[in-house]
């Protein structure tokens, strides 16, 4: 950012947020079959004095909804009330999967594998260049709201990149449960963005399609002491430090035959080396595969889909 006594101005799809401003904005992406309309909504906060540009933004997968009551709620309660900089609040960037109830867009191609995108792609391409033509040159940093995928249920945790510093710093300022770095997937808008040199990071809590209210409370707390760190709301803003556990190991445990899946611990627990954290059993009691934990850890993701097959990832668990 510049020295200027005053901000920069925000553009977006045509439309410019002035210094001391805050604007609805809508970029138009496509039209159902029917004609109508599908543009993403932008609220841009941008205040009078200068510092960085924050995007926060969910729904990038369109059934992964905790995010989206995150920003819901973070936006009805004024808390980008920013005193310095800009932030820029995508609360569904994936309408198409929104609607749908779908991780994807309806040609069945994810958005978060195909970015930085292409003017004249697929649809999933399209969403992801306007998106990084658009927004991205003019963000410093980025938080990108999650969930599990599917019936897996992440414990509240935040993504960083280890290629850059940066990044975990944000990942320490949000305090979340736990951290760690992970890697970049191509396709993915974290790793376009951090080629753009945006430092971005992850938040992952809860399951696709449903509600979990501590995990959105907690996002609401991390992405306050972002804003807060950044000097960008009032310390008083930020919640109390308490201890993030970093996690430098982490690794999936697999169901080792098929069967229905019984976990033996909770989501978020400490677990030994050798302890039973689950069984698999067929349905008719004869054979019962015991699962044991691979080293001391700390479970932070479990399966929640009771029948399963040989292979099926169950516990992500990490140290």
């Amino acid at each position: 950012m510049g020295t200027d006594e005053e901000n920069k101005i925000i553009n977006i799809n045509g439309e410019s947020v002035a210094p001391g401003e805050n604007k609805l904005v809508q970029i138009n992406i496509a039209r159902l079959p029917t004609g109508t309309l599908i543009h993403i909504p932008v609220h841009v906060f941008n205040s009078k004095k200068p510092g960085p540009t924050v995007l926060v933004q969910a729904g990038l997968h369109g059934d992964e909804i905790n995010g989206v009551e995150t920003m819901r709620r973070m936006l009805q309660e004024n808390m980008f009330h920013i005193k310095k900089g800009a932030v820029i609040v995508v609360p569904i960037l994936n309408i198409f999967g929104f609607i749908h109830f779908s991780r994807d867009v309806p040609d069945g191609k994810d958005v978060n594998r195909s970015f930085p995108g292409r003017k004249t792609g697929s649809l999933a391409s399209r969403i992801a260049y306007t998106f990084t033509s658009e927004l991205l040159p003019q963000v410093d940093y980025g938080i990108d709201l999650h969930t599990g995928g599917g019936l897996r249920y992440n414990f509240p945790q935040v993504r960083y990149s280890a290629e850059d510093d940066r990044s975990k710093q944000l990942a320490e300022a949000f305090n979340a449960p736990m951290y760690f770095a992970s890697r970049l997937i191509a396709g993915s808008f974290r790793k376009t963005a951090l080629k753009m040199g945006i430092p971005t990071i992850v938040f992952e809590a809860g399951e696709s399609m449903r509600f979990d209210e501590s995990c959105i409370e907690e996002g609401i707390l991390g992405v306050t002491n972002v804003l807060a760190n950044l000097g960008m709301l009032s310390k008083k803003a930020a919640t109390k430090k308490r201890k993030s556990m970093h996690l430098v190991q982490t690794r999936w445990i697999r169901a080792p035959r098929a069967g229905m899946f019984i976990p033996q611990v909770i989501n978020g627990s400490l677990v030994k080396k050798g302890q039973i954290i689950g069984l698999v059993t067929d349905t008719d009691a004869r054979k019962n595969k015991k699962i044991k934990a691979p080293f001391d850890g700390l479970v932070f993701c479990i399966n929640h889909q009771a029948v399963v097959n040989q292979g099926d990832a169950l516990f992500h668990l990490g140290n």
